[in-house]
């Protein structure tokens, strides 16, 4: 009969004696499949001595077996300690006696057991009921040995059972028995050591340490944008084939841009984006090219050249909202609509795009008679143009 410990240094396997130590092997088995052992810590660890765990207050003085837990009115069992079985061998499984109460003999086990770390430890024969051994994970038990504590055996850094598998199981369950739903979420102890997945000796250089803080905080603006709409989902990325003009002359045309940049690549598509109301030019535009080398091409060739008499700014679109289904000047985009002392206004939202230098940039939506009715700011490690109604007449973009 066997049990799966993983732990936060690795995985133990652990055959039970169940034929020496039935009762013992039963209240384990049992408290396994409570999941009471889940995200308790090794709260006590001798080198090349032993590794207790067991307590959900990880102080030593809690625990208690399965029949307490149940109801019954017995914290302890009698331990069942066989002269036949010794702590030998490294990885034997014990299971800790509590000091005989007055009036009673003998002293008494709960749910507290250890792991011997070394060989022949025959100090804890007949003190202490041996009912298994570890015959998988003897590396982890060689990480668990090697632990840095303090005075009192404690791992500076947690070591938890993650999760426990019962992988047999001979004993039917005991009147009561209720097996839980799900495993627990929150250690049981208050802990104020260094988390089972904290390294505190992992030092980065600056930058490594800037661009992962810039990452996380890309990926919960992404987060919050699919939350709110604004992404069909958190990891979408922008097409490397689609480029963004802007400073265009209100007279360009779509044909007059697809004519000029055809000579780079077979385009898909080229769109000016115009005002839903009135048809006029926004002044800019999203090419969209069949390769990304043709976009690439486009890009380096075409950057401040003079287009019906405007000097054009290219710059590869960071637009996802084709990725969406909304990229479109066929599709009707309605003005938003805001509360303002008790009016209702109409508001459109304020294009804002950067260059690839630049990490963030402003998003302001204005009402109809110029009010700010919402402002807010993006991050991000590229250019961002949303295609859209916006106040972009007279071809200034906004950088």
């Amino acid at each position: 009969m066997s049990v799966l410990f993983e732990t936060s240094l690795g995985d133990l396997v652990i055959d039970l004696q169940v034929d020496a130590c039935p009762k013992t092997c039963e209240n384990f088995l049992k408290l396994c499949k409570m999941y009471y052992y889940n995200l308790n810590a090794f709260f006590n660890v001798s080198k090349d001595f032993l590794a207790q765990a067991g307590d959900p207050t990880a102080t030593g003085t809690g625990g208690e077996s399965i029949w307490a837990l149940l109801g019954s009115e017995t914290r302890y069992f009698e331990p069942e300690i066989r002269p036949k079985l010794k702590h030998a061998s490294k990885g034997t499984v014990s299971m800790a006696v509590a000091p005989a109460l007055e009036g009673h003999s003998k002293g008494g086990c709960g749910s507290q057991f250890f792991v011997t770390l070394a060989d022949n430890i025959d100090y804890l024969d007949g003190k202490h009921a041996v009912f298994g051994h570890v015959v998988e994970g003897f590396d982890t038990l060689d990480k668990l040995n090697d632990v840095f504590t303090d005075k009192e055996g404690r791992p500076f850094k947690d070591v938890r059972i993650r999760h426990v598998v019962v992988l047999d199981d001979p004993f039917p369950d005991p009147p009561g028995l209720v097996q839980p739903p799900a495993s627990p979420t929150r250690p049981p102890d208050n802990s104020t050591r260094i988390a089972e997945d904290e390294d505190p000796l992992a030092t980065l250089p600056e930058e490594e340490e800037e661009r992962l803080r810039r990452e996380k905080a890309a990926a919960a603006s992404a987060l919050t944008l699919e939350m709110v709409g604004d992404l069909p989902f958190a990891n979408v990325r922008p097409p490397e084939n689609v480029l963004f003009v802007c400073k265009l002359n209100a007279v360009t045309r779509d044909e007059d841009l697809e004519l000029i940049f055809s000579r780079f690549g077979v385009i898909m598509s080229c769109h000016v984006i115009r005002d839903k109301r009135t048809g006029d030019s926004l002044q800019y535009a999203f090419i969209e090219f069949d390769r990304r080398e043709d976009a690439e091409q486009a890009y380096f060739k075409m950057q401040n050249v003079l287009v019906d008499d405007r000097r054009i700014w290219v710059d590869f679109s960071q637009s996802v909202a084709k990725s969406n289904n909304v990229w479109s000047n066929n599709i009707t985009r309605g003005p938003a609509r805001h509360k303002q002392g008790g009016r209702i206004l109409k508001s459109a939202i304020v294009m804002v795009w950067f260059s690839t230098c630049l990490d963030d940039a402003t998003m302001t939506a204005r009402a109809e008679n110029g009010a700010v009715v919402a402002t807010g700011r993006v991050r991000a490690s590229r250019a961002i143009a949303a295609p859209g109604p916006g106040p972009h007449e007279g071809g200034e973009s906004r950088r």
